[in-house]
């Protein structure tokens, strides 16, 4: 029986069509069951009722039209009690329904199992026999296990909706990872790669002189393209976002590529198929890593090794008129399609593939463009120019969506637009509230050391700078001076506040590709200050490259990552110390020491906050990482998306409690997160009493306007009454409602 649930579900799952696919299986669960029928029925939740999709036993005329009500028949009691009904003479049952169109007049014994998807029923699949009698235990459990198989083959063959099935739908809704907020409402208009190594039949001509040649042409017009490309976005987004480009032009540059295709070359290939054996030999290394972030870079290669392949085939295309608005559909949306469409009428990208961690979500916040990733069940072929909404707040794609819908949104946006006028005027004053409690809001950075577009929204310094990224562009560790002039561009960019540098945080999503590192469970294993403290040797290297740059500005905070207890802090400390006393020697000077603080991500520490208040300067909670582990959930993992909550109570007396703890123990406290980047969550960190939240520049202003419009008392009596809710909703719902009274409903965390 196993093999034959296996090769159903591997027939259904690898049939594009959905209509065809439920004909196929009812036919084969009808001849593996050998019953009279077997039928399926999905459930349609605007209109309340199922709709038989596909039998093999009932009337054929009655496919794709016969219904039957939420409450109606044993197909509807099986999705209200959400189990099994075996039925040995339906007729009798009191909840039979006699639905004339279906012909089902000659059978008797019903048997039937709910289609259940992220605890939703989406179908009911269902077998009938003419004999009146019980169907048997190993009949209802196979039919039980397909129907669990099938759920998620089901939920994702929903982007093939069949003609009938569509016809009773008002709009279609999707949900992917959330990759930047905002709501974009226009067309959808579906962007093919201009040209596609994957589709590249390979070539051999043997002719390597000319085919080097091209490939050099090549790669210099590439690299003009992504000069250009940054040109174009210069006036649009930070320098910190631009270095985007410059990676791809580090990659161009890299002497392994270049090396490989030429060798490909010499081997007889043409500089096509030479650049394509290389480029996917590079993206499938990257593509098998467990590392989400590095998996990422996997599309930065093949974007790279697409764009050398347009100008090696100097290829010119008639693109189809693009309308004055649109959001932007592709298999995978790349930073390089971004700063193409950007200036065209482009209000949002939706990407089947990608998480938040992608070049193109990183591209898109920096733009203020919504953003949804990984949203893998939409197809391609069937939504060009369909109109859309895409919440990147939420990660929901409405396609053809209603006037109710629409009209809900339209009014968002139009908060949104009316809003952002008045958040720019903000930009420059400081982060007050109106009864005088001030917050500093600072920058989480990483890509570059060009920080001027942050300054600009109102930046006071860096709250956390990721040393980890200029590691990851690398093909081996960076040397001390390397690092120090790194260190210098960062300090001197707030040559007067204080610029808080992160130590090398490598392990669980990230890796470096000359530090490659295997487990079971990454995000539990070998992170963060658990590898440099296992390598003082980088550790050391690292903190005197910071403290050496740090002799001019004066300026540095030194902030450890993924402290669990305070043995880790305790030989953290001794090594900067040792650094300190080495570069003091060395440099026949005294120079200036930074202040060291921790991350506050694993739980555990929370209970240790005396004894590490002791021995640090400050904390720093990462509360994506805490929330991550508060609730035991991966929150790029789509099966469990919905459960990470940073508004989880469990998550806000966690953040309450240690803000006690630090007030306690006078220890000042900041916050890095997402969290801290929503206006509803820092009013609830402005209550708890965190002394600065670090976010991205695009939402600074936007958090500066609503703590500047809110008192410090009412941002206390939201949080005492959120602390005590007992769901997540909950907290949403009274968070929209306080929003709602301020009159800032357009800061609305949409989907909350």
């Amino acid at each position: 029986m196993l093999t034959t649930l296996r090769k159903i579900v591997l027939q259904f799952s690898q049939e594009p069509e959905l209509d065809v696919a439920l004909k196929h299986l009812v036919t084969q669960v009808k001849s593996a069951m050998q019953t009279d029928c077997c039928s399926i029925y999905l459930a349609d939740y605007q209109q309340q009722h199922f709709l038989l999709m596909a039998s093999d036993g009932l009337a054929s005329d009655s496919l794709g039209h016969t219904t039957i009500g939420f409450t109606e028949g044993l197909v509807g009691l099986v999705g209200q009690r959400e189990e099994p009904l075996n039925v040995a003479n339906a007729k009798a049952h009191p909840h039979f329904k006699h639905t004339p169109e279906v012909q089902e007049e000659e059978l008797n014994s019903f048997l039937g199992t709910p289609i259940i998807h992220q605890r939703k029923v989406i179908g009911i699949l269902s077998i009938q026999q003419r004999d009146a009698r019980s169907f048997n235990e190993n009949e209802e459990a196979f039919l039980v296990t397909l129907a669990a198989q099938l759920a998620m083959a089901l939920a994702n063959a929903d982007k093939n909706i069949g003609v009938n099935y569509q016809e009773h739908r008002p709009f279609q809704q999707l949900t992917g990872i959330p990759g930047s907020p905002g709501v974009a409402m226009a067309p959808m208009m579906v962007i093919q790669p201009k040209a596609d190594l994957q589709r590249l039949p390979l070539q051999k001509v043997y002719a390597s002189v000319e085919q080097e040649q091209r490939f050099h042409k090549a790669v210099l017009k590439t690299r003009v393209d992504f000069e250009a490309m940054s040109l174009k976005l210069s006036g649009v987004v930070g320098q910190e976002s631009l270095d985007i480009f410059e990676m791809y032009k580090q990659l161009l540059d890299s002497a392994n590529i270049g090396h490989e295709v030429e060798e490909k070359i010499k081997t007889g290939w043409c500089a096509e198929s030479a650049l394509k054996l290389v480029i996917d030999h590079y993206a499938m290394q990257f593509e098998a890593l467990e590392e989400r972030y590095l998996r990422e870079r996997a599309s930065d290669i093949r974007d790279l090794g697409n764009r050398i392949l347009f100008n090696l085939q100097q290829l010119s295309f008639e693109e189809e008129p693009l309308p004055e608005e649109f959001i932007l559909v592709a298999n995978d949306v790349t930073a390089s399609m971004i700063a193409e469409y950007q200036h065209k009428g482009m209000k949002g990208i939706v990407s089947l593939t990608g998480s938040n961690n992608s070049h193109a979500a990183i591209l898109a916040r920096a733009m203020g463009l919504p953003a949804i990733m990984g949203i893998n069940a939409l197809p391609l072929n069937q939504v060009n120019q369909q109109p859309a909404i895409a919440d990147g707040y939420s990660g929901d794609l409405f396609i053809s969506p209603d006037n109710s819908l629409i009209q809900e949104y339209r009014h968002l946006i139009e908060e949104e637009t009316a809003l952002s006028e008045k958040v720019k005027a903000v930009a420059h004053q400081p982060a007050i509230t109106p009864d005088g409690r001030p917050i500093e809001l600072v920058l989480n950075a990483g890509l570059s050391a060009g920080f001027e577009h942050s300054q600009k929204v109102g930046a006071v310094g860096i709250g956390l700078y990721r040393t980890e990224i200029p590691f990851m562009n690398r093909s081996c560790f960076p040397s001390e001076h390397e690092q120090t002039l790194w260190y210098k561009e960062v300090l001197s960019a707030f040559p007067t506040q204080a610029v808080t540098m992160r130590t090398l945080d490598v392990g669980g999503d990230k890796a470096l590709p000359y530090f490659p590192i295997t487990e079971d469970n990454p995000f539990l294993g070998w992170r963060g200050i658990r590898i440099t403290l296992d390598h003082p040797e980088i550790f050391l290297l690292q903190v005197r490259a910071m403290m050496r740059a740090n002799s001019e500005y004066k300026n540095l905070e030194v902030m450890l990552p993924m402290i669990s207890g305070v043995t880790e802090v305790d030989d953290a400390v001794r090594l900067i110390n040792q650094a300190y006393h080495e570069l003091c020697t060395e440099l026949g000077q005294r120079i200036a020491k930074p202040r060291i603080g921790i991350m506050l991500e694993v739980p555990g520490v929370i209970y240790q906050l005396k004894e590490l208040a002791q021995r640090v300067d400050f904390f720093s909670v990462g509360s994506n990482d805490l929330t991550q582990y508060l609730l035991a959930v991966d929150r790029n993992n789509a099966r469990v998306a919905n459960i990470y909550d940073y508004y989880h109570p469990a998550v806000l007396r966690a953040l309450n409690t240690i803000a006690e703890e630090s007030h306690k123990y006078l220890v000042p406290l900041s916050l890095c997160g997402e969290l801290a980047s929503e206006p509803a969550g820092a009013l609830l960190l402005l209550a708890m009493g965190y002394d600065k939240l670090s976010m991205n520049s695009y939402n600074i202003a936007r958090v500066k306007w609503v703590i500047r419009h809110v008192k410090m008392q009412r941002a206390k009596v939201m949080l005492s009454h959120a602390l005590t809710l007992t769901t997540a909703k909950q907290v949403h719902n009274y968070l929209n409602e306080q929003l709602e009274q301020l009159g800032l409903g357009g800061f609305i965390r949409a989907g909350m």
